[in-house]
């Protein structure tokens, strides 16, 4: 995650993992919710047969006060592959797709300018590729503009996977501009950009 510690701290390159996942060969993850890792590793080691499972996951969000789950969502319920928003689907005019820590940072700053049309979904596992329902959640908010948001400079992070899992669709991509490196190492210009 992009937590101002410069570039050999806030890149684990998921660009590179998703350029190796083809074939069904490995799971690659980036769960939001407490909950949602505990049903991501049971279900690792439940599965028959074993692969590689690639989990993203940044220190900042170990100690995020929004970064909780209730008890039953432990003991209920699986691996959510996507989570949708609870924002009602008539009143959204643009869904922002994303995945790991920036759904929290989008959150925040939703609620802090009180925007009521924009629905934000978060896409936990990338590979295999969620396709049925992430389209299913699309179908639901029709008309609405979508956008994939992550923190990584455009030439790097998740952007180039989506555009290949995602050709129909129309989406546009917020991210920070094409770099050389995949952060900046000032603390100065991390605040900025964040």
């Amino acid at each position: 995650g992009y937590e101002g510690q410069g570039p050999e701290h806030s890149s684990a390159k998921p660009e590179r993992f998703l350029q190796l996942a083809a074939e069904y060969n490995m799971v690659v993850a980036n769960p939001t919710t407490p909950a949602n890792i505990f049903h991501l590793l049971r279900r690792q080691v439940t599965w028959e047969f074993r692969k590689p499972c690639i989990v993203f996951s940044p220190k900042s969000l170990l100690r995020h006060p929004s970064v909780v789950s209730p008890i039953n969502e432990f003991t209920k319920g699986g691996f959510k592959e996507v989570i949708d928003d609870p924002t009602s689907p008539k009143s959204v005019k643009r869904l922002i797709m994303c995945t790991g820590k920036i759904y929290y940072d989008l959150v925040e700053a939703r609620q802090k300018k009180k925007i009521k049309d924009i629905a934000i979904v978060r896409v936990e596992q990338l590979y295999p590729f969620p396709e049925k329902q992430l389209n299913a959640i699309i179908k639901k908010y029709k008309g609405a503009q979508l956008v994939w948001a992550q923190e990584e400079p455009s030439n790097m992070g998740y952007q180039s996977f989506i555009i290949r899992m995602m050709p129909e669709q129309k989406i546009e991509f917020i991210s920070r501009k094409a770099s050389a490196s995949p952060a900046t190492g000032y603390a100065k210009v991390h605040k900025v950009e964040q």
